[in-house]
């Protein structure tokens, strides 16, 4: 007799079910992965690989990306970050911001930042110019043109994004500065485009016939000080004529030898003031107001004359030095 036969495994008996293969873990990733629709595309292409390619040297890997601010995750064949924006459909240009660089080597969990240049036409303080940013906001175009260092009203928010077709954005720096008038200092900050625009914020009006230095027009620098002059002394009104006798003698001579013919002479030993060394009473007793120095040579000429006109000539007690030389010729 034969012997029974030997029972089969438990695995073989009649009506058993083979136990469920588990999948391969870069499969199963990347089946996970399919329902983000960044990767739906990859995910269709890979779909089509068998297991055996999923293994070895060019397994899928999952990269982080941020394009523009908006960031998402997805499978790549690519072996560089060129690879991966190339199969993405994702274009940059030279003046685009990609980091890693594109011939950069991507590995598993790699992350790809993508920022697109934009215009930016930037108008300060009335000067305009524009350039090329990746900044996504005008907080970060400040940043990267320098701008931000310095207070300054914005045309727009410090959080408005710039779109890639481009943005235009006007700056007013904030600037201290300093007006002068007489013995009065006034310091103000301002966002002024011009002087005038700096006095009309600090009720500075201005009088007939007062200056401005710089100008009104003038854009108002940091640290600018801005001078008002005043008004000139009005025409002197010469009510006294001179005789010709008295106009015919060398005065030019005479103003030499006092002070080389200079207005603006002053001596602080008197003091004596002007061409001719007047002394302030002298000056107001012939209908000279404030001193010699604000009024130009024809003026203190003309006061002299009337001076020795007075005086009946005697003019040793004004000019002993030198008053022999109104009759040189």
């Amino acid at each position: 007799m034969h012997p029974p036969p030997a029972p089969a495994p438990a695995s073989r008996r009649a009506g058993s079910r083979r136990a469920p293969r588990r999948r391969s873990r870069p499969r199963a990733r990347l089946i996970a992965a399919a329902r983000s629709p960044w990767t739906a595309l990859l995910c269709a292409t890979a779909a089509g690989v068998s297991a055996g390619l999923l293994t070895g040297d060019v397994l899928a890997k999952e990269v982080r990306l941020e394009v523009d601010g908006g960031e998402t995750t997805v499978l790549s064949f690519g072996g560089t970050v060129r690879d991966v924006l190339g199969g993405l459909k994702i274009r940059t240009g030279p003046h685009d911001r990609v980091e890693p660089a594109p011939g950069r080597e991507v590995r598993d969990g790699t992350s790809i930042v993508v920022r697109h240049a934009r215009p930016l036409v930037l108008t300060v303080d009335g000067r305009r110019s524009t350039h090329t940013v990746t900044a996504l906001n005008v907080g970060e175009a400040l940043e990267q043109l320098d701008l931000d260092d310095r207070p300054a009203m914005l045309s727009a928010s410090r959080m408005r994004q710039i779109p890639v077709t481009g943005f235009a954005l006007s700056v007013r720096t904030q600037r201290r500065v300093t007006v002068v008038r007489g013995g009065v200092r006034t310091d103000a900050v301002t966002t002024g485009r011009t002087v005038r625009a700096v006095l009309a914020q600090e009720k500075i009006t201005l009088a007939r016939g007062e200056r401005v230095r710089p100008p009104l027009g003038a854009f108002p620098e940091d640290s600018q000080v801005i001078r008002i002059i005043p008004a000139p002394p009005p025409p002197p009104v010469h009510a006294s004529p001179v005789s010709s006798s008295v106009t015919s003698l060398n005065w030019t001579a005479l103003a030499r030898c006092e002070t080389y013919a200079n207005p603006k002479s002053f001596n602080p030993r008197g003091p004596y003031y002007g061409m001719y060394q007047f002394s302030l009473p002298m000056w107001r007793a012939v209908g000279g107001t404030r001193t010699p120095l604000d009024w130009p040579a024809g003026e203190q000429t003309y006061r002299a004359q009337l001076l020795y006109q007075r005086v009946s000539g005697r003019w040793h007690g004004q000019w002993p030095a030198c008053g022999a030389r109104l009759f040189s010729r």
